[in-house]
Protein backbone atom coordinates (compact mmCIF):
# COMPACT_ATOMS: atom_id res chain seq x y z
CA UNK A 1 0.00 0.00 0.00
CA UNK A 2 1.61 3.68 -1.22
CA UNK A 3 1.93 5.55 1.91
CA UNK A 4 0.88 9.20 0.00
CA UNK A 5 2.47 11.18 2.92
CA UNK A 6 6.35 9.70 3.02
CA UNK A 7 8.96 11.38 2.52
CA UNK A 8 9.72 9.35 -0.40
CA UNK A 9 6.74 9.23 -2.40
CA UNK A 10 5.85 13.01 -1.81
CA UNK A 11 9.60 13.42 -3.56
CA UNK A 12 8.89 11.17 -6.18
CA UNK A 13 5.53 12.72 -6.75
CA UNK A 14 7.06 16.27 -6.73
CA UNK A 15 9.98 15.23 -9.41
CA UNK A 16 6.79 14.13 -11.50
CA UNK A 17 4.93 17.19 -11.07
CA UNK A 18 7.50 19.29 -12.12
CA UNK A 19 7.90 17.09 -15.63
CA UNK A 20 4.42 17.50 -16.34
CA UNK A 21 4.36 21.26 -16.01
CA UNK A 22 7.38 21.33 -18.42
CA UNK A 23 5.09 19.47 -20.94
CA UNK A 24 2.02 21.46 -19.96
CA UNK A 25 3.98 24.55 -20.46
CA UNK A 26 5.61 22.84 -24.00
CA UNK A 27 2.14 22.42 -25.55
CA UNK A 28 0.53 25.70 -24.49
CA UNK A 29 3.45 27.76 -25.52
CA UNK A 30 2.88 25.61 -29.05
CA UNK A 31 -0.46 26.68 -29.05
CA UNK A 32 0.29 30.54 -28.36
CA UNK A 33 2.98 30.12 -31.07
CA UNK A 34 0.52 29.06 -33.87
CA UNK A 35 -2.06 31.04 -33.18
CA UNK A 36 -0.21 34.74 -32.63
CA UNK A 37 -1.39 35.19 -36.06
CA UNK A 38 -5.46 36.03 -35.25
CA UNK A 39 -3.75 38.15 -32.64
CA UNK A 40 -1.84 40.69 -34.78
CA UNK A 41 -4.60 40.20 -37.54
CA UNK A 42 -7.00 42.39 -34.29
CA UNK A 43 -3.85 44.71 -33.12
CA UNK A 44 -2.86 45.33 -36.64
CA UNK A 45 -6.55 45.94 -37.35
CA UNK A 46 -7.05 43.73 -40.38
CA UNK A 47 -9.76 41.57 -38.17
CA UNK A 48 -12.91 43.66 -36.83
CA UNK A 49 -12.39 43.91 -33.15
CA UNK A 50 -15.82 43.09 -31.27
CA UNK A 51 -16.46 43.76 -27.12
CA UNK A 52 -16.54 39.76 -26.47
CA UNK A 53 -12.60 39.59 -28.00
CA UNK A 54 -11.74 40.99 -24.78
CA UNK A 55 -12.73 37.68 -22.77
CA UNK A 56 -10.65 35.58 -25.04
CA UNK A 57 -7.18 38.07 -24.61
CA UNK A 58 -7.90 37.59 -21.33
CA UNK A 59 -8.01 33.90 -20.63
CA UNK A 60 -5.46 33.75 -23.11
CA UNK A 61 -3.03 35.88 -21.75
CA UNK A 62 -3.93 35.05 -17.99
CA UNK A 63 -3.07 31.10 -18.50
CA UNK A 64 0.51 32.52 -20.32
CA UNK A 65 1.19 34.37 -17.04
CA UNK A 66 -0.19 31.28 -14.70
CA UNK A 67 1.93 28.84 -16.13
CA UNK A 68 5.14 31.09 -16.36
CA UNK A 69 4.53 32.02 -12.71
CA UNK A 70 3.99 28.06 -11.82
CA UNK A 71 7.58 27.42 -13.84
CA UNK A 72 9.19 30.20 -11.74
CA UNK A 73 7.95 28.67 -8.45
CA UNK A 74 9.58 25.11 -8.77
CA UNK A 75 12.42 26.28 -10.87
CA UNK A 76 13.28 30.02 -8.77
CA UNK A 77 16.07 31.44 -10.16
CA UNK A 78 16.97 33.00 -7.04
CA UNK A 79 14.90 33.07 -3.75
CA UNK A 80 11.36 34.73 -4.25
CA UNK A 81 8.52 36.28 -2.57
CA UNK A 82 6.70 32.97 -3.04
CA UNK A 83 2.87 34.01 -1.14
CA UNK A 84 3.17 36.62 -3.65
CA UNK A 85 4.11 35.12 -6.48
CA UNK A 86 1.53 31.69 -5.51
CA UNK A 87 -1.08 33.80 -5.32
CA UNK A 88 -0.75 35.84 -8.37
CA UNK A 89 -0.23 32.57 -10.20
CA UNK A 90 -3.08 30.82 -8.12
CA UNK A 91 -5.31 33.83 -9.51
CA UNK A 92 -4.39 34.09 -13.22
CA UNK A 93 -5.07 30.46 -13.87
CA UNK A 94 -8.56 30.52 -12.00
CA UNK A 95 -9.61 33.88 -14.09
CA UNK A 96 -8.50 32.05 -17.06
CA UNK A 97 -10.97 29.35 -16.26
CA UNK A 98 -13.41 31.55 -16.07
CA UNK A 99 -12.90 33.79 -19.00
CA UNK A 100 -12.92 30.62 -20.82
CA UNK A 101 -16.63 29.93 -19.65
CA UNK A 102 -17.48 33.10 -20.37
CA UNK A 103 -16.23 32.34 -23.96
CA UNK A 104 -18.65 29.63 -24.15
CA UNK A 105 -21.38 31.53 -22.53
CA UNK A 106 -21.00 34.63 -24.69
CA UNK A 107 -22.50 31.98 -27.46
CA UNK A 108 -25.54 31.38 -25.47
CA UNK A 109 -26.14 34.76 -25.10
CA UNK A 110 -26.07 35.63 -28.87
CA UNK A 111 -27.80 32.47 -29.79
CA UNK A 112 -30.70 33.32 -27.10
CA UNK A 113 -30.45 37.36 -27.71
CA UNK A 114 -34.37 37.25 -27.96
CA UNK A 115 -34.68 35.79 -24.49
CA UNK A 116 -33.88 38.48 -21.56
CA UNK A 117 -34.63 35.47 -19.03
CA UNK A 118 -32.25 33.24 -20.68
CA UNK A 119 -29.44 35.87 -20.71
CA UNK A 120 -30.54 36.93 -17.36
CA UNK A 121 -29.69 33.47 -16.17
CA UNK A 122 -26.39 33.15 -17.95
CA UNK A 123 -25.40 36.59 -16.36
CA UNK A 124 -26.23 35.10 -13.01
CA UNK A 125 -24.40 31.81 -13.44
CA UNK A 126 -21.24 34.05 -14.69
CA UNK A 127 -20.96 36.35 -11.68
CA UNK A 128 -22.05 33.15 -9.36
CA UNK A 129 -18.64 31.00 -10.72
CA UNK A 130 -16.28 34.61 -9.75
CA UNK A 131 -16.63 34.60 -5.88
CA UNK A 132 -15.13 30.94 -6.25
CA UNK A 133 -12.04 32.00 -8.50
CA UNK A 134 -11.33 34.74 -6.24
CA UNK A 135 -11.65 32.67 -2.71
CA UNK A 136 -9.52 30.04 -4.97
CA UNK A 137 -6.51 31.88 -5.22
CA UNK A 138 -6.14 32.04 -1.41
CA UNK A 139 -3.20 30.05 0.11
CA UNK A 140 0.14 30.26 2.09
CA UNK A 141 3.28 29.61 0.38
CA UNK A 142 6.49 29.93 1.82
CA UNK A 143 10.58 30.09 0.66
CA UNK A 144 12.01 26.38 1.95
CA UNK A 145 16.18 27.30 1.63
CA UNK A 146 17.56 24.41 -0.89
CA UNK A 147 14.26 23.29 -2.48
CA UNK A 148 12.28 26.60 -3.51
CA UNK A 149 8.75 27.56 -2.93
CA UNK A 150 5.93 25.63 -0.87
CA UNK A 151 2.63 25.42 -0.49
CA UNK A 152 1.83 24.95 2.75
CA UNK A 153 -1.69 25.67 2.96
CA UNK A 154 -4.72 25.72 0.35
CA UNK A 155 -8.37 25.97 0.65
CA UNK A 156 -8.87 22.75 -1.29
CA UNK A 157 -12.56 22.66 -0.39
CA UNK A 158 -13.29 25.95 -2.28
CA UNK A 159 -10.93 24.70 -4.85
CA UNK A 160 -12.97 21.56 -5.40
CA UNK A 161 -16.25 23.88 -4.92
CA UNK A 162 -14.40 26.13 -7.95
CA UNK A 163 -14.02 22.85 -10.08
CA UNK A 164 -17.60 21.54 -9.37
CA UNK A 165 -19.26 25.00 -10.46
CA UNK A 166 -17.20 25.00 -13.46
CA UNK A 167 -18.70 21.84 -14.91
CA UNK A 168 -22.12 22.60 -13.82
CA UNK A 169 -21.33 26.31 -15.14
CA UNK A 170 -20.46 24.32 -18.37
CA UNK A 171 -23.15 22.03 -18.46
CA UNK A 172 -25.61 24.75 -18.26
CA UNK A 173 -24.21 26.43 -21.27
CA UNK A 174 -24.32 23.78 -23.49
CA UNK A 175 -27.65 22.66 -23.05
CA UNK A 176 -29.37 26.28 -23.54
CA UNK A 177 -27.03 26.35 -26.60
CA UNK A 178 -27.97 22.87 -27.74
CA UNK A 179 -31.40 23.21 -27.29
CA UNK A 180 -31.59 26.18 -29.12
CA UNK A 181 -29.97 25.17 -32.20
CA UNK A 182 -31.67 22.24 -32.61
CA UNK A 183 -34.96 23.62 -32.94
CA UNK A 184 -33.12 26.83 -35.05
CA UNK A 185 -35.19 28.25 -37.67
CA UNK A 186 -34.02 27.94 -41.28
CA UNK A 187 -34.52 31.17 -42.96
CA UNK A 188 -34.78 31.38 -46.55
CA UNK A 189 -32.08 32.20 -48.26
CA UNK A 190 -29.53 31.31 -45.73
CA UNK A 191 -30.11 27.52 -45.00
CA UNK A 192 -27.23 26.39 -46.07
CA UNK A 193 -25.02 29.34 -44.11
CA UNK A 194 -26.88 28.51 -40.96
CA UNK A 195 -26.89 24.65 -41.39
CA UNK A 196 -23.03 25.19 -41.82
CA UNK A 197 -22.79 28.03 -38.62
CA UNK A 198 -25.20 25.38 -36.53
CA UNK A 199 -23.01 22.26 -36.69
CA UNK A 200 -20.09 24.10 -36.17
CA UNK A 201 -21.36 25.98 -33.02
CA UNK A 202 -22.33 22.49 -31.95
CA UNK A 203 -19.81 20.71 -32.36
CA UNK A 204 -17.39 23.21 -30.95
CA UNK A 205 -19.67 23.14 -27.77
CA UNK A 206 -19.22 19.31 -27.37
CA UNK A 207 -15.61 19.73 -27.62
CA UNK A 208 -15.31 22.23 -25.38
CA UNK A 209 -17.78 20.77 -22.79
CA UNK A 210 -16.60 16.97 -22.91
CA UNK A 211 -12.80 18.27 -22.35
CA UNK A 212 -13.32 20.86 -20.09
CA UNK A 213 -15.55 18.29 -18.02
CA UNK A 214 -13.08 15.69 -18.11
CA UNK A 215 -10.36 18.02 -17.05
CA UNK A 216 -12.38 19.30 -13.99
CA UNK A 217 -13.18 15.97 -12.69
CA UNK A 218 -10.45 14.88 -12.57
CA UNK A 219 -8.74 18.25 -10.62
CA UNK A 220 -11.91 17.78 -8.62
CA UNK A 221 -11.47 13.68 -7.68
CA UNK A 222 -7.94 14.75 -6.38
CA UNK A 223 -8.06 17.85 -5.11
CA UNK A 224 -10.47 16.37 -2.39
CA UNK A 225 -8.76 13.18 -2.18
CA UNK A 226 -5.85 15.58 -1.12
CA UNK A 227 -3.10 12.37 -1.04
CA UNK A 228 -0.52 15.28 -0.58
CA UNK A 229 0.91 18.48 -2.08
CA UNK A 230 1.95 17.37 -5.42
CA UNK A 231 -0.89 14.98 -6.49
CA UNK A 232 -3.47 17.68 -5.12
CA UNK A 233 -2.40 20.17 -7.76
CA UNK A 234 -1.00 17.84 -10.50
CA UNK A 235 -4.59 18.00 -12.14
CA UNK A 236 -5.65 21.11 -11.45
CA UNK A 237 -3.50 22.80 -14.23
CA UNK A 238 -4.65 21.06 -16.88
CA UNK A 239 -8.06 21.85 -15.66
CA UNK A 240 -6.60 25.44 -16.75
CA UNK A 241 -5.39 25.13 -19.64
CA UNK A 242 -7.00 22.78 -21.90
CA UNK A 243 -10.59 24.35 -21.77
CA UNK A 244 -8.40 27.83 -21.98
CA UNK A 245 -6.88 26.37 -25.45
CA UNK A 246 -10.24 25.01 -26.56
CA UNK A 247 -12.16 28.13 -25.79
CA UNK A 248 -10.19 30.07 -27.59
CA UNK A 249 -9.96 27.66 -30.62
CA UNK A 250 -13.40 28.14 -30.93
CA UNK A 251 -13.45 31.97 -30.81
CA UNK A 252 -10.56 31.99 -33.39
CA UNK A 253 -13.19 28.93 -35.45
CA UNK A 254 -15.95 31.43 -35.64
CA UNK A 255 -14.35 34.93 -36.01
CA UNK A 256 -12.78 33.04 -38.87
CA UNK A 257 -15.65 31.07 -40.25
CA UNK A 258 -17.52 34.61 -40.93
CA UNK A 259 -15.36 36.24 -42.68
CA UNK A 260 -14.63 33.07 -45.01
CA UNK A 261 -18.25 33.47 -45.49
CA UNK A 262 -18.03 37.16 -46.07
CA UNK A 263 -20.75 37.37 -43.40
CA UNK A 264 -20.59 40.17 -40.42
CA UNK A 265 -19.09 39.70 -37.49
CA UNK A 266 -20.61 37.11 -35.36
CA UNK A 267 -23.33 38.92 -32.70
CA UNK A 268 -22.52 39.43 -29.09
Amino acid sequence: MVVWQSPEVVEKDSEIFIKFMYALLGIYVWEFVISLDFDWAIFSGRKHFRWPLVFYFLGRYCMLASIIGIMLAIQPPAQLNCQALYTFTEFVGNAACGFASINLALRVVAIWVQNKWIIGLVVVIILGHWPLILMGGVLTAVWVPGTGCAIVRRNTTVLGGLFIYSMCFDFTVFCLAAYKLAWAPRRAGFAKFQSRLVKMLFGDGLAYFFIAFLANLLATTFMLLDLNPAITSIFGVPAAIFPTIVACRIVRRLANFYSEEGQSSPPG
